[in-house]
């Protein structure tokens, strides 16, 4: 069926301004025609977009969807907010070949979905044996938003060398292993996938019981393995992946050196993340300098995944990715048995260890640990409910961290407790979504489901320009905003995605500009389709977003999600590197 957009405000997806006109999208999928007053086709589907933005699709550039693909292809939590194209296989972490057991040791506990729902799952799904069966599989997927996949470099060495050995720090490959993973990478990229990720951070840790609380494979790669994986990306013209060691802080600079060009061909490197964060106040602005630099005079293509939003989390008990910066935070986290974790927490030798730890000035963190900060959100008793963990230990005469170890004994994960990590300065935030060297992602959607809800981070950054130019003190156009959202993603990618025009595919979102409203940041508990039992937090604002379209169908409308989504494939496809 034909659909006409119409007397929407439409931005292209380029530097191009704004024009009030109409699109009239095909029946195979494509705009045929922009232009005012567009004739309406007879038995055409109309879509009121008077007094909104009509925009291309979001582009969401960091999400952790390899599993929940495999049981709501919908990935609806993203869709609903304008999210046209998700990015899976990020942080060294993909499906492209393994076995199931090792794919989800890998998976799980990093990105804090539940190994009991997920290995069952995948040991029914993983019938293929390498890239080309695994985008031949994605390609088959009944999916809502398009997909573009990377190859795990954590995915490839235990698939090469063996779980066990890839996890072994005494162990290095050998010159057939490497070629192995090279060819591993190039036959993902041939498949269609947009490169590899790499992982060089230790706290990241395995789940199972196996090699549980161990580091990722890719962490005990040496930097030449790095290197030798980044070359194949640099000599297809895909993307290198990678997030640097913040423990050490060293490995930023190799990583970014990796981008200049060589032979006259850059790398195209994305990295983890330019984010004000306390405990490197301004080390952000010092990173993004020197990214400008490199690109400006050393013909790099260097990019730093950036959020576009205060960094938030909720955590129950200590189920946070952020407690494995220590040793004695591993140490409570590597217990299942959530019983003999508050044992543990009550133990005077292990108490002292964990405060010794949380207190160290000099150990790298990203999180700040600062107790005056972190809110309790809820406990059974409510007694605390809304305090910060400093005013609870001023309540009972005790330190800070005597306290919070106090509420983490007597509650478990039934103390539920938030944070902000990074970007709380809106100033600096303003900063960092503007700089050239910011791409905007990160949001980790389809992971970390009790910690993050950042599935509506396009719309919450449309709301902070728009509410800026209303104040009178504008940092970025609209029109730069939806670009920095759509085509300057998807041609970093190389992807076809993220504008509006004659022949192009019909992803795109309407959106009510009155309705970028405080309904986008509230946050709420819903149901996780496929896992049973799960609830995970979303930010839902259903009333900004009018309709949302991929190939030229409409997916979402302020009804819900179209009847089919997530079981026809007449929506999103597998998009490649390229295409």
């Amino acid at each position: 069926m034909k659909a006409l957009v119409r007397n929407g405000l439409v931005y292209d997806g380029t530097d191009t301004p704004p024009e009030r006109v109409d699109l009239l999208v095909g029946e195979g999928g494509s705009i045929e025609e922009v232009g005012p007053g567009l004739e309406c086709p007879e038995g055409a589907r109309v879509i009121d977009a008077e007094g909104c933005w009509v925009t291309p699709g979001f582009l969401d550039i960091h999400t952790h969807y390899d599993a929940e693909l495999e049981v709501a292809p919908g990935l609806t939590e993203s869709l609903r907010h304008g999210v046209t194209t998700v990015l899976i296989g990020s942080c060294g972490l993909s499906m492209v070949t393994g076995d199931p057991e090792d794919l989800a040791d890998m998976f799980c506990r990093v990105e804090g979905i539940p190994r009991d729902v997920v290995l069952p799952l995948l040991r029914d799904v993983v019938d293929w044996d390498g890239p080309a069966g695994y985008a031949e599989h994605l390609a088959g997927l009944p999916m809502g938003p398009n997909v573009v996949a990377m190859a795990g470099h954590s995915t490839v060495r235990a698939a090469v060398m063996g779980l066990g050995r890839s996890l072994d720090a005494t162990v290095l490959p050998g010159e057939q292993e490497l070629v192995s993973m090279e060819r591993l990478v190039e036959q993902s990229i041939d498949s269609g996938m947009l490169g590899v990720s790499a992982n060089l951070l230790p706290w990241d840790k395995m789940g199972g019981e196996r090699y549980r609380s161990r580091p990722t494979p890719s962490v005990f790669a040496r930097f030449a393995e790095y290197r030798r994986l980044a070359e194949v990306a640099r000599r297809r013209d895909a993307v290198f992946q990678a997030i640097p060691n913040l423990q050490t802080r060293w490995s930023i600079f190799p990583l970014m050196d990796l981008s200049r060009a060589r032979h006259g061909q850059p790398l195209r490197t994305s990295l983890l993340t330019l984010a004000d964060a306390p405990p490197a106040m301004g080390a952000y602005r010092a990173m993004a300098a020197l990214a400008d630099r490199y690109n400006r005079h050393l013909g790099a293509n260097l990019r730093f995944q950036a959020l576009p939003t205060p960094f938030d989390m909720y955590t129950d008990g200590l189920e946070n990715p952020v407690i494995e910066e220590f040793g004695a935070g591993t140490e409570a986290l590597h217990l299942e048995d959530l019983e003999a974790r508050r044992a543990l927490l009550r133990a005077p030798v292990y108490r002292r260890r964990f405060a010794k730890q949380w207190r160290n000035p000099i150990a790298a963190r990203a999180y700040h640990r600062d107790l005056a900060e972190a809110r309790v959100v809820s406990t059974p008793d409510g007694r605390h409910d809304g305090m910060t963990f400093a005013e609870v230990a001023s309540r009972r005469g005790v330190e800070p961290i005597e306290a919070f170890l106090d509420l983490q004994a007597q509650w478990g994960n039934d103390l539920r407790w938030y944070s902000v990590v990074a970007n709380a300065n809106p100033r600096n935030l303003e900063w960092i979504t503007t700089h050239p060297t910011a791409m905007i992602g990160f949001s980790d959607a389809g992971a970390h489901l009790r910690n993050m809800a950042f599935y509506n981070i396009g719309l919450r950054m449309l709301k902070r320009v728009r509410d800026a130019e209303l104040a009178g003190r504008p940092f970025m156009s609209v029109q730069a905003a939806v670009r920095r959202l759509t085509s300057e993603i998807a041609e970093f990618h190389r992807i076809d995605a993220g504008r509006l025009h004659e022949g192009a595919r019909a992803d795109l979102v309407v959106i009510d500009p009155d309705h970028l409203d405080s309904t986008l940041e509230r946050i709420e508990e819903a149901e996780m389709p496929g896992f049973p039992g799960m609830q995970r937090l979303v930010r839902r604002n259903d009333a900004t977003v009018r309709a949302v379209m991929v190939n030229g169908r409409v997916a979402w409308d302020q009804h819900g999600a179209a009847e089919d989504l997530g079981s026809s494939k007449d929506y999103g496809g597998l998009l490649t590197l390229g295409s």
